[in-house]
């Protein structure tokens, strides 16, 4: 079946196949596939396991990815590219950076809740017939639809992050309760930290280099910037509005953490990535 944009940031796509052929994703955010029917293999950079009905998938630009086919499969795929980020809030960022981040880049499904499975087949199911129809409103309904299908892929990830790394008896895993807080620097302060996990400020170091092999401050600091520099990649947000997002005190305490790791400031990397002089 024929592509059909809805917008200009994001494509929804219903297929049916007997054998995969991978998309082009140059420019591509990611995509989100959905297995309406059928059964086969699903591989992920080498790496492969089965697929059947009510499976969700994530597959990134830099992946090789494909499918080999054993039932005639129904795909339903939704497909965002870079746009689609300038477009949205804060909060929405914040959700797409979550998933983007946080992801294995591993085969399987990545609906942990069981629920969610009805959720999301009934969700791409009224993309679709609202494609289709093409009434009243269409192009806002299928935006709120888009964003309801991304919020629950983003509670399913933190639920596979919760489910699979977890030393009992912590709630999540410490590289998690990062990832969730990294844009409220209070909480990551030693004594809430360790506060969440139950543990002294003085052993929280000594259990994250346990179980990470890597310093705990130095975790923090690198994945913020790897956040940072998506949001200098994909948008034109101001400096000072980065800064003030991450909760950091001004564009010059930004500048400093990201020239540590990135050998420029975040300046001259906007404009390395963007072609400016």
């Amino acid at each position: 079946m024929k592509v059909k944009t809805l917008h200009r940031a994001f494509e929804v796509e219903s297929t049916k196949a007997d054998q995969y052929e991978a998309k082009e994703h140059t420019g591509t955010y990611f995509e989100m596939l959905f297995v309406l029917s059928g059964t086969g293999v699903q591989i992920i950079n080498s790496n492969r396991l089965p697929y059947r009905e009510d499976k969700l998938f994530l597959i990134f630009p830099k992946d090789t990815h494909g499918f080999e086919i054993s039932e005639t499969t129904h795909f339903f795929s939704l497909r965002f590219n870079e746009s689609y980020l300038s477009l949205q809030s804060s909060e929405w960022l914040k959700k797409l950076e979550y998933i983007f981040h946080n992801h294995d880049h591993m085969p399987g499904c990545i609906l942990k809740n069981i629920p969610d499975k009805a959720l999301i087949r009934a969700l791409a199911e009224a993309m679709l017939r609202e494609q289709e129809e093409e009434s009243f409103y269409r192009d806002e309904v299928i935006q709120q639809l888009v964003n309801t299908f991304i919020t629950i892929a983003a509670r399913n990830i933190s639920l596979k992050e919760t489910a699979s790394r977890i030393p009992l008896p912590y709630p999540i895993s410490l590289q998690g309760y990062i990832h969730r807080n990294i844009y409220s620097p209070e909480l990551l302060k030693a004594e809430n930290f360790a506060a969440a996990f139950n543990v002294s400020p003085s052993y929280l170091g000594e259990l994250f280099r346990k179980q990470t092999n890597e310093p705990l401050r130095n975790y923090i600091d690198q994945y913020r910037v790897k956040l940072i520099e998506a949001r200098l990649k994909h948008t034109g947000i101001r400096l000072g509005e980065i800064a003030a997002e991450f909760g950091l005190s001004d564009t010059s305490h930004l500048n400093k953490i990201f020239y540590r790791y990135k050998g420029m400031s975040p300046s001259e990397f906007r404009k390395k990535i963007t072609g400016e002089q």
